[in-house]
């Protein structure tokens, strides 16, 4: 299934066109050439003689390029058409596009080769939200350069285009008059260079020509060597052998996205972290980074130490109401655009995140757990500690014990500032919403986890028992009162929040699942949990609704209110596994998995719960971003729980538990501090059958 997009993309610099490789965007629309958080071109169209262009093919199998395979004209009638068109698109510092006209005539054509063009310069929050520019425009036209300029005070973006072929610029766009021979082609170079942080465009005047054309030939070099880094990225992951063949095509759509989320912020040198997704979120995002690092870890821990060093070096020092910041808490989002330079938007960066700072600790341990980098982990310290005090501190609003939160920055700042951020992800079983401070009950779970790997670290590494003692007893308290005051009894599984006077919001939701991978549910109580994830109300057939039929706002297509989201249920699986649920893990990875396929092997955000029954295949979510980071690391998780890869010291355990939908399964060069080494599995869970629903 596809949106019709064609989306190329290179850190935090991305092109969507339409399938004929055309941008015509409206003011909503994320279409056409970003790069940190700006829209520097919101008009492409190509026509011949006037008309448009339609598609026979398009070709997008590589993160950073796409090529169009084009012929004169639009309709459904067919044409015998005697010419034919390829674009050629790769990303860079913006993009280049090679443009060929092939004539198959034995006869001569002559034709009016026009590209229409032209930038809005957006900030992406104003594609977003229909906000209207304050800044002003100008469009200069050179010997061969088409600049378009945007000032706002000191605020500063470019565009220029030029062409290696002799064309006509206007402020408009670029014509070309072109005879072709008989079986013969035309062919043209076109390069769009943007100024942006770090790159200067030089000052627009016929004699600048040459330094546009040599900075374009600048941005292509980045781009040549990007075969490279793939092909190299491609070769440092473990090598998948399986004999179903959904399995091998999802493993490698899931390699190559992750590689085109990889995002350097200016201050990690060549190192990169994951992104978040395309096209809203093409930054760093605290939780999704620390997530998908989570997700890679058996695969790469590349992206886990950069995003452990990143998120640390820009970790809270102060309060802050308009960003939400305290000090140790660690950061929600960050933005380079135009609102964010004249904090009309606080993401400078923004911390609207109350579960990212125990997250991070998280992150810490598992990555050492499975590198033995020790280094990295003392380097840290400071602010994992500073981490661990945030969650007794500053995220206690209440003075409970309990993580919570509320926002200070009522004009723009998140209402919610859990994973389920949008405004009615969080109610009781009739609908109705909850005031605030709001205490959800996965950060306390986090919270838990943090405790727990924390007193590990400070008895391991740091050389802290004292303050290892405290963690622990911390973490036993605290699994002790959330297991009584979050604890539906008459339902038997764990309220969604607590109310600021105590009282429990009682709906039922798959954030029950992060609990168990959290480790703060007991024991006793894990039975009934695992029914209910299982069971018809949560479990759709292909993942785990975010929200369980029945209750009031519950949507196959609301946005946390129903849908499944491919990341959600891969942690899900994985809590299950550790609770020793590993047959119901498999279930659960099967159905993810499946569901793969008719994505082409590219799990979008989130994706409808109507039940397996009814719909026969996975029903798109209309606005899911497509790749998405945790969504791209949800298979790499899945395929850790299916083989039940568990880092025990110096050992890597293997105890897979595979669906019957795999026959066999190997995963080879697992890297790691062991070095590297192999896992087999063989299919031996129904699939067929779940876990009755409980009750």
């Amino acid at each position: 299934m596809s949106d019709g997009m064609v989306k190329i993309l290179h850190g935090n610099t991305f092109v969507v066109s339409d399938d004929v490789g055309d941008v015509d965007a409206s003011s909503t629309d994320p279409t056409g050439l970003f790069s940190f958080d700006t829209r520097f071109l919101s008009k492409w169209v190509l026509t011949l003689n006037g008309d448009r262009l339609t598609s026979l093919s398009t070709d997008d199998l590589q993160y950073y390029e796409a090529r169009f395979f084009l012929v004169p004209g639009v309709g459904s009638v067919y044409v015998n058409s005697t010419m034919s068109v390829i674009r050629k698109r790769a990303v860079g510092n913006g993009f280049t596009e090679d443009l060929s006209i092939l004539n198959h005539d034995d006869k001569p054509v002559t034709l009016t080769v026009r590209i229409d063009a032209d930038s809005d310069f957006a900030d992406l929050f104003e594609v977003k939200d229909a906000l209207k520019k304050k800044g002003t425009y100008t469009r200069l036209v050179g010997d061969g350069t088409l600049r378009f300029d945007y000032r706002r005070d000191a605020y500063e973006r470019a565009t220029a285009i030029s062409a290696s072929q002799p064309c006509e610029f206007d402020e408009n766009g670029l014509t070309f008059t072109v005879t072709i021979g008989p079986h013969e082609t035309w062919q043209t170079e076109l390069d769009v260079s943007v100024e942006t942080l770090g790159h200067e465009l030089p000052t627009m005047t016929g004699a600048d020509v040459g330094a546009i054309r040599s900075l374009a030939e600048q941005v292509k070099r980045p781009i040549m060597d990007m075969a490279a880094d793939l092909t190299r990225w491609l070769d440092e992951a473990p090598r998948l052998e399986c004999d179903w063949e959904t399995l091998p095509a999802t493993y490698r759509r899931s390699l190559v996205d992750l590689a085109a989320l990889r995002f350097s912020p200016l201050t990690a040198g060549p190192h990169a972290l994951p992104a978040a997704g395309l096209p809203w979120f093409m930054t760093m995002f605290g939780r999704d980074s620390i997530f998908t690092s989570l997700q890679a870890l058996p695969f790469t821990s590349e992206l886990a130490a950069t995003t452990l060093r990143e998120l640390g070096l820009r970790q809270g020092t102060r309060v802050d109401d308009f960003r939400d910041e305290n000090p140790g808490r660690i950061l929600h989002e960050l933005r380079f655009g135009e609102l964010t330079a004249f904090e009309e938007r606080p993401h400078s960066p923004y911390f609207g995140s109350a579960d990212a700072t125990p997250l991070y600790v998280v992150l810490l341990d598992e990555y050492e757990r499975w590198t033995g980098d020790t280094q990295l982990v003392r380097e840290l310290e400071q602010e994992a500690r500073a981490a661990l005090h945030w969650i007794g501190t500053y995220g206690d609003l209440q003075g409970n014990g309990y993580i919570s939160y509320e926002r200070r920055n009522a004009e723009t700042g998140l209402e919610n500032q859990c994973w389920k951020d949008s405004w009615d992800s969080i109610s009781y079983r009739d609908g109705t919403l909850p005031g605030f401070p709001r205490a959800t009950c996965e950060l306390q779970g986090y919270a838990y986890d943090a405790k727990m790997r924390g007193a590990r670290l400070a008895r391991e590494v740091w050389g802290d028992p004292a303050y290892a003692d405290r963690l622990e007893q911390e973490a036993a308290d605290l699994k002790q009162r959330f297991n009584r005051d979050f604890w539906v009894a008459d339902g038997e599984y764990f309220a969604i929040a607590l109310e600021a006077d105590g009282r429990q919001v009682d709906s039922l939701t798959s954030n029950n699942g992060h609990l168990l991978w959290s480790g703060i549910v007991d024991d006793d109580k894990a039975a009934a949990v695992v029914g209910h994830l299982m069971g018809d109300r949560l479990f759709s057939g292909w993942g785990i609704r975010t929200l369980a039929v029945g209750e009031a706002r519950y949507n196959p297509i609301g946005y946390h209110n129903g849908t499944i989201w491919p990341f959600d249920s891969s942690f899900i699986a994985w809590g299950l596994r550790r609770y020793g649920y590993k047959d119901e893990a498999a279930v659960v990875a099967a159905g993810i998995l499946e569901a793969s396929h008719f994505f082409d092997g590219r799990l979008p955000e989130a994706f409808g719960g109507y039940p397996r029954s009814m719909t026969k295949y996975p029903v798109q979510y209309p606005t899911a971003c497509s790749p998405q980071a945790w969504s791209t690391g949800a298979p790499l998780l899945l395929l850790r729980t299916m083989l039940g890869l568990e880092p025990m010291g110096d050992h890597l355990v293997v105890d897979p538990a595979l669906p019957t939908t795999i026959g066999r399964l190997e995963l080879l060069d697992i890297p790691g501090r062991w070095g590297r080494i192999d896992a087999f599995g063989r299919g031996r869970v129904d699939t067929s059958r779940t876990t009755a629903a409980a009750g």
